[in-house]
């Protein structure tokens, strides 16, 4: 391919990410793969390359562009070598006069005034740089020093006792310890949130929202012996977990919710549980630094819509927990009504219910909870707070 062909390539693939941004398809990852799938003629660089002008033209872009043409106008505003390209054989059409291109910036301005006041604006670009490749060390079956002896290049995380971090163009999905189930790819942010439960051996814990099963896995690997319960209402992300939990050798049950009738499902667990997670669905917004078009996603409407899901969640949570258990909210995003506001809301509904400390290195304590940002702790975005039903 030709530089200009990459460039009409990287148009074509926004297309279909602005596309799939607004009706909540795949992400653009999958949709670039899917391209060059049908393109067999585009070798390994122009595969990179284009890859390349795409996530560039993502993070310049706050604002869903209006057509993937203006994305790339865009980005060659600043860009002489790219403004060439427009009229070449293969490349983009050449620009008309008055031809609209897309502004450059971080984050929706609506976004903005949603942000948790702790996020300040000379945080923002570190929502959109380049995520480090994390570990999470399987402490059930060794130990991170061991573990650290077979990635020369890793370094031990900051703030999980249990992480390891690589690069981010990193891979691990051949090294022996990820085939024997001693590592799995878990953000150190994600980590902190497992530690936050506090789980012990013997408990009983429910992770409502488990998806692939990410923190039921490190729960069980936190404490041995524990019954763990993963459930969830997406039959597809939930049928990942029990060949990962097989290769950790870990024994997790799993349940798929049919809502609104998750009570009833769940009957024999109503105010028997030690400890119930709620990794709620949310707004995806501490994640931008992996999934930047995210951003594209987000709408009043959707968050609206989300916020609501959250309550609802926490409120059948509260039902689970047992009187002296706990529960742990926490959600992957930045924005205040998904987290202090949310938990704000949950105290009022449930006025005995008391707030605890949430046990975790870094952070910074954001209403009764504490939230994890790029900026300050090199982590993804999350929230989480810890409730104590009493006696």
């Amino acid at each position: 391919m030709t530089p200009a062909a990459r460039l009409q390539a990287a148009s074509e693939i926004l297309d279909a990410v602005i596309a799939s941004a607004r009706d909540d398809g795949p992400p653009a990852d999958a949709i670039v793969t899917r391209y060059f799938k049908t393109r067999r003629y585009a070798g390994s660089k122009d595969r990179r390359a284009v890859r390349e002008l795409v996530f560039r033209a993502i993070r310049r872009t706050g604002e869903r562009p209006d057509s993937g043409r203006a994305a790339i106008i865009g980005l060659a505003e600043g860009d002489e070598a790219l403004a060439a390209m427009f009229g070449e054989p293969r490349g983009p059409e050449p620009r008309t006069p008055g031809e609209a291109a897309s502004s450059s910036s971080l984050l929706p301005s609506w976004v903005i005034a949603e942000l948790s006041p702790l996020v300040r604006e000379t945080e923002f670009p570190a929502l959109l740089e380049r995520a480090p490749l994390d570990l999470r060390v399987n402490v059930a079956r060794t130990s991170r020093d061991a573990i650290l002896e077979g990635f020369p290049e890793g370094t031990a995380t900051p703030l999980s006792p249990w992480g390891i971090r690589l690069a981010a163009d990193s891979r691990v999905d051949d090294h022996p310890a990820f085939a024997g189930g001693l590592v799995e790819v878990q953000d150190e942010g994600s980590q902190l949130i497992a530690l936050a439960c506090g789980a012990r051996s013997g408990e009983t814990i429910l992770d409502l929202c488990a998806g692939a099963g990410g923190k039921s896995l490190a729960l069980a690997a936190a404490a041995p012996g524990a019954r763990i319960l993963a459930a969830d209402s997406n039959r597809m992300r939930l049928s990942k977990l029990p060949p990962r939990a097989e290769r950790a050798g870990a024994t997790i049950e799993t349940r798929l919710l049919n809502p609104p009738k998750e009570l009833d499902e769940l009957a024999e667990w109503r105010n028997q549980t030690d400890l119930v997670l709620v990794d709620a669905p949310c707004s995806g917004s501490g994640t931008s630094r992996r999934n930047p078009e995210g951003r594209w996603r987000i709408t009043p409407d959707r968050l609206d819509r989300v916020v609501a899901l959250q309550e609802g969640l926490l409120d059948i949570a509260a039902e689970l927990v047992r009187p002296g258990g706990r529960l742990v909210y926490a959600v992957c995003s930045l924005l205040s009504r998904e987290g202090a506001g949310q938990i704000d809301r949950f105290l009022v509904r449930h006025s005995s219910w008391i707030s605890e400390d949430v046990p975790i290195a870094g952070g910074r304590r954001d209403g009764t909870g504490t939230l994890l940002t790029p900026g300050h702790d090199g982590t993804d975005g999350f929230f989480v707070a810890r409730l104590g039903r009493p006696c």
